[in-house]
């Protein structure tokens, strides 16, 4: 009886122990017989850069960080936000009438009204903006909104890149810098500037200015229009042939032949321009138009700024000046030595010594001459009565102005490779360059390579004078 009640409780004594028993050691895994297969990191999205940043990156944008630094809203756009920002390109800005953009950097306040009219709160993509009709700006007042042959406008700009985004926000980029209503309303009080005062403003276009004046062409460019003029920078007068300019100064008709050929009929401006290969101008013959390398091209001269608007037109400027084809080909006929010369205005004491010597014919011969040519004001420096004894002594005179000339065609590029050049007088001239300029003998090469029909001419700041 005992032994059959002791089984059991023995029985389940020995499943409680086991039970409370540590578990058996696991077998040991097999080695691996390849290498663990390797986990690539997981790749961090790029940050994107603020509204400012974004605009500074783009290279587009200069003027507006220019704008935004002036009026001290940096700080401003690169808060929180969101914002929305309707961003004029450098173009845009350049097209403002001349100064304009001068006049709002020097008055932050205005200017800031101006770029707040650009901003709106919440970050509104493209999709959103083409179901409103106007969205309140951060300046206060509304911004009109219209959708126009597929095109978006926000008042009178197109909306040209949409949907740019940013750490706050988005960009929509437009074409046209717009004015708050009450802003506009002030600048139509202003009397806008007609296309002669908008150049003569401008600073850069005296010498077109002085060639409307003596052309006899102010008061017409100062009419009603439309007109589209391709003007010419101060520079690009300069690069003229010597004595152009003034020659033509003297000679009205032929000057207004020039000035009628920079001329359209009509408001066109730079997009409309490039869709064109050419046009008829004032003056009868057409320009060629054509886009190289994204640049527009008015015959062989380039476009650099364009779009400025006047009252009664618009300006592009351009970097040469054009010739109608029976000028150019007159032009293309270069005077002389000696006509060149005298053509240029300020080698008259030049020419008389030259004519005194009996080296006119000479220097209009077939050449190649290479002539270092003083000034007038070089003469004037030697001491008083050296010129007037020259005059009287041709002989000595002719050794002087021989001395000046070398032959052949030496361009400035060539010569600063010498140290000297034997003249037609039979002396030598010594070459050198000294801080970047190029000196015969003592005297400083002021003008350089100023090609003619035989020859070319240096202009120099001092007579030369031949070894005893």
């Amino acid at each position: 009886m005992k032994k059959s009640i002791f089984v059991p409780v023995l029985l389940a004594l020995t499943i409680v122990l086991a039970a409370c028993a540590p578990a058996a050691a696991p077998a040991p895994a097999p080695a691996p017989t390849q290498a663990p297969t390797k986990v690539e990191p997981t790749a961090v999205p790029e940050m994107k850069k603020d509204i400012v940043d974004t605009a500074v990156a783009a290279g587009s944008f200069k003027t507006l960080a220019t704008a935004l630094q002036a009026a001290g809203l940096v700080d401003a756009l690169k808060g929180a936000g969101p914002f929305t920002v309707f961003a004029p390109t450098d173009e845009a800005f350049a097209k403002l009438p001349a100064g304009t953009l001068d006049a709002l950097l020097k008055d932050p306040k205005a200017l800031g009204e101006v770029l707040k009219y650009h901003v709106v709160s919440g970050a509104v993509k493209a999709a959103d903006v083409v179901k409103l009709s106007e969205a309140k700006s951060l300046q206060g007042e509304p911004i009109a909104i219209k959708v126009d042959g597929g095109k978006v406008m926000v008042n009178g700009a197109n909306v040209v890149t949409t949907d740019i985004e940013t750490s706050n926000g988005i960009i929509h980029v437009i074409d046209a810098v717009i004015l708050p209503p009450s802003m506009a309303k002030a600048e139509d009080k202003m009397e806008a500037k007609d296309i002669v005062d908008t150049a003569v403003a401008a600073g850069s276009f005296k010498t077109l200015a002085a060639a409307l004046q003596a052309a006899g062409l102010v008061e017409a460019l100062k009419g009603e229009g439309p007109f589209t003029v391709f003007a010419p920078t101060d520079e690009a007068f300069a690069a003229l042939p010597a004595g152009t300019v003034e020659g033509l100064l003297k000679d009205p008709k032929a000057l207004a032949e020039i000035l009628k050929y920079h001329v359209v009929a009509g408001k066109v401006l730079a997009a409309d321009a490039a869709k064109l290969t050419e046009a008829e101008t004032l003056q009868g013959a057409p320009i060629a138009i054509s886009v190289k390398d994204g640049k527009v091209m008015i015959n062989d001269a380039e476009v650099v700024t364009a779009d400025v608007m006047a009252k009664n037109g618009v300006i592009h400027v351009i970097n040469k000046v054009i010739l109608p084809p029976a000028e150019g080909a007159m032009m293309d006929k270069k005077m002389d030595i000696v006509d060149t010369a005298v053509a240029a205005g300020s080698f008259k004491t030049l020419a008389a010594a030259l004519q005194a010597a009996g080296l006119v014919e000479t220097l209009k011969g077939a050449g190649p001459f290479t002539v270092f040519a003083p000034t007038d004001e070089a003469f004037a420096a030697l001491p008083a009565g050296t010129v007037e004894g020259l005059l009287k002594d041709p002989k000595a005179l002719a050794e002087i102005l021989t001395y000046h000339v070398v032959s052949g065609k030496v361009m400035a590029a060539d010569a600063a490779k010498l140290t000297e050049a034997k003249t037609v007088q039979g002396a030598p001239i010594k070459i050198s360059v000294k801080d970047g300029k190029v000196y015969i003998n003592d005297a400083q090469v002021t003008t350089a390579d100023i090609e003619t029909s035989n020859g070319v001419i240096h202009v120099i700041n001092a007579v030369l004078l031949p070894p005893k």
